[in-house]
Parts: structure tokens; sequence; C-alpha cells
């Protein structure tokens, strides 16, 4: 039998400043720890961390309908066909409600799970509190406060603090994935910043050196850090490719997506349908991952997932739970189960919890079922009015009207007010585009001169 001898703490891997790899040796929950102790040290104060309030939150949108019943299923006739060319079918506006009146706070140091069916509202959500662009036929009301600032005052530097990663992959097939992460990096600003020094000297002289060395290390090495952590070192000099370019696999692009949006100084993470194309042990690393961010940073970290697994899930502290556009369960992950059950609905044994969880306010509810003195609810509505008569739910709404933690609001005054609309210069940012804009041309005339030569060899006439 083979004995295994533990490694002597000489040969032990030790977190050092000279790669990413080094800087990963003993994993991202320590390079974390470790990163924010030095950092608090040289702030005299906590970690700057952004708090997200959203009251009364409602998206409605108006989608046109085309009343083409009559002529769906006629037979292909001249006349048909004809009627079909010169005579439009009606149309009319049909206002659909996508959120409806939903409240809530994702505070720092917290990662939140956002479950919900298909077309429940959660990338809404998530586009609202990101500042995404939305289209004109989108109505929205209600509000929404970062560290008691409203959305529309800081709308156009929201996305210098609120990272949103989109569940549709989107890149450069040409480049390689250490080439992507890069230039995500230059372009949020690859250096630490002079702000960023200034605020790294309220300790005494050794601890704000070390700040400053680990910080620079971590702006210097940062691709090569998130390479390690989405487990991307097999393919990060392979190119991202797409459905017409071989390139990496779904798994790996989806990953490179969610590394693409890591790069800047975020304190608020959201992230939409991230584990799709992946396997579970890499779903469950990457969100260990946010989990250590959350704890350890300080940062405030949303995603939304379809079918979690109960190590996944496990991972979360909080949930929320939407149908319909409706906030069914907004809480601790540790109360969810017995909350429901108090409603007349158990999970069997046998039943992954965000399975049963995602069944509640459908039609798959009545198998989980129990004996209970009244109704239990059937509809979203239903249980979006029996959870707001909830002890959870007043807790929540305590902390939505609670006053700010002065230190949020010294945050907001210190970190959050000076940023800039972009973290590089006009020049800067130039250059940075007109370098990965002349290597995209390079390659596209170079595949293109491959796809040439191939296809004149194919039409050569044999011999």
């Amino acid at each position: 039998m083979k004995t295994t001898v533990p490694m002597s703490p000489a040969t032990r891997k030790r977190l050092g400043y000279e790669s990413g790899a080094a800087l990963m040796a003993e994993g991202p929950q320590v390079l974390h720890e470790h990163i924010a102790t030095k950092i608090g040290k040289a702030l005299g104060s906590a970690i700057p961390q952004m708090d997200v309030r959203f009251s009364n939150l409602s998206v409605t949108a108006d989608v046109v309908v085309v009343d083409d019943d009559n002529t769906k299923y006629e037979l292909p006739t001249i006349p048909n066909t004809l009627k079909k060319t010169f005579i439009s079918p009606q149309k009319r506006i049909v206002r659909k409600e996508i959120l409806k009146d939903v409240s809530g706070v994702f505070s720092p140091g917290k990662i939140t799970l956002l479950l919900g069916q298909l077309g429940s509202g959660k990338s809404a959500l998530l586009k609202m509190l990101s500042g995404r662009p939305m289209s004109k036929n989108i109505t929205v009301e209600g509000d929404i406060t970062f560290n008691n600032v409203q959305r529309e005052q800081i709308l156009k530097t929201l996305p210098q603090f609120v990272a949103y990663v989109n569940q549709r992959d989107k890149h450069y097939p040409v480049l390689a994935v250490k080439e992507t992460l890069q230039y995500a990096h230059d372009f949020c600003g690859a250096d630490l910043s002079d702000h960023a020094k200034k605020m790294l000297s309220q300790g005494t002289p050794e601890e704000n050196d070390e700040a400053l060395r680990a910080a620079s290390a971590m702006f210097a090495h940062y691709p090569d850090v998130i390479i390690q952590q989405l487990g991307l070192q097999n393919c990060q000099n392979t190119i991202v490719g797409d459905a017409m370019t071989r390139g990496v696999s779904g798994g790996e692009r989806k990953r490179v997506t969610t590394g693409e949006m890591e790069f800047g100084t975020k304190y608020v993470t959201l992230m939409d349908e991230i584990s799709t194309g992946l396997d579970s042990a890499a779903t469950y690393d990457i969100l260990n991952t946010q989990r250590s961010v959350a704890h350890k940073l300080r940062k405030t970290v949303v995603i939304a997932l379809l079918q979690p697994s109960p190590e996944v899930f496990a991972l979360f502290d909080d949930v929320m739970i939407l149908n319909e556009g409706q906030l069914m369960y907004h809480g601790p992950c540790s109360q969810v189960e017995g909350y429901f059950e108090s409603l007349g609905f158990k999970c069997p044994p046998q039943r992954d919890i965000a399975d049963y969880l995602l069944d509640l306010g459908t039609n798959e509810q009545y198998q989980y079922q129990v004996e209970r003195p009244t109704k239990q609810p059937r509809r979203a509505s239903e249980f979006a009015d029996a959870f707001r008569e909830s002890h959870i739910y007043m807790e929540s709404m305590y902390a939505l009207e609670a006053p700010y933690d002065p230190e949020l609001l010294r945050s907001m005054e210190q970190n959050m007010n000076p940023m800039p609309m972009f973290s590089q210069s006009f020049i800067d940012s130039t250059l940075t585009l007109l370098r990965r804009q002349l290597t995209i041309t390079y390659r596209n005339k170079q595949g293109s001169s491959q796809c040439n030569v191939r296809l004149i060899a194919g039409l050569r006439p044999r011999q």
C-alpha cells in the first residue's frame, strides 16, 4: 500500500507576487484573504463596498402582437397567397408585465442565488440593476439606489462599479483566450490608479508599502490570476472561436465570458446563467471562488442559475425566487425549506432543493403538498401575497428602510464619487483599441488567404 508523505513547509508552494500562478499558489480563498488584510490595514477602514436597494420595482414592455389566426391554417392556394401578400394582418400593442412590485436588498459580503423559471424576470432584474440600456418600449417604475445614491445619478459611471455577465457569449473569435482577457484588463485600467495609491496611505509606512506591493502585483498579473481561477490554463493560447471558427469548447467560452467581466474596480457582480455548458465540478469551483470574493473582499454578488445542484445551492447565503415577475421569496437559504413547508409544501428527500423551489407556483407543485388547515397558494401572485405577510419579508423591509451604514456613505464619497466615466484616458484607450483591431484585421486576412488557397486546391482538376 502506497503511503502519502505530507509536504513539508519548506517544499509547500507559497503565495508570491512574481506571477499569476504564484499569487494563486495556495488557492483563491487564501489570495482573497491576503489581499483583503493588506489593503484593509493601508486603508485604515473597511474595504470599499456597495449596498444595492430596490423598492417597488416594476418593469413593463409594450409588445406588438399580430392577429393572423384566420390565415394560419389555410391551404397554400393562389388566392390565399395573394391575400397574404396584399392584405396585412392586424397588429395591436399588448402591455406585458415583466417585474411586478419587487423590493429587496442585496448586501455587501453576501452571495445571493436568483432562481426562477424561463420568463420569470431574472434577466430583467439584473439588467436594471446593472444599468444596461433599455429599449424604448420598456417602462420602469420604482427606486434603485447604490449606497443611498439614485441609479439615475450615477448611471454613466455605474459600469465602473457594477459588473454584469451576460448569458450570451460575445467575443472576437480570432483572439486567443489570454489576449481576450488581457485586452479586457487593459481597457479597465491595467495599472493601479493614482487615486487608489493615494487611498492606500492610512496605515503605517510598512503597511502602506505592503498594500501597494500586493495591489500592484494583482493588477500586473490579474489576467493570469483569472485564467488560474477559471481553469483556462490549457486553452489560454487557443482562439476563442465561434459558430463558424473552431476554437475553445462551449464551456470554456462561457468561462471566458465570466472572466472578461472580472476586471476593473467592481463592487457588485451580477451574473446571468453562467453555468450553461459547464459541468458540475467547474460550476462549483467558479461559484466557490465568487463566494470567497463576496465574503473576503466584501463584494455584493448576485448569480442567476436555472438548476443548481445541492452542492452549488449550499454555497449561497441568500436566495431570491421569482415567478411570473413576482417575488415569491427573498431571504436566507437556511430558512427557505421551513418557510414553504409552513405554506403546505414539503421537499421530498430524493428531490434537489432547487428543483423543488422552481416547481412551486407551477402545475408541478401538487406532488409536494402536505395536509394543512388552510388552503395552499396556487398561483405566483398567491405565493407573492403570502410572502408579504411573512416575518422574513418584514425583516427584508426593515433592512430596506434602515439608515445606511456611515462607512458605506464615506466609501461612496471617497471612492465612488471621484470615479471617472472611463478607466483609461482617451489616448490610451484609442491606442489599445487600435492595437486590438490591427490584430483582428491581420488574422482575418490570414484566415481568408488560407480559405482561398484551400478553395483553389479543391477546384483543381484531378490528373
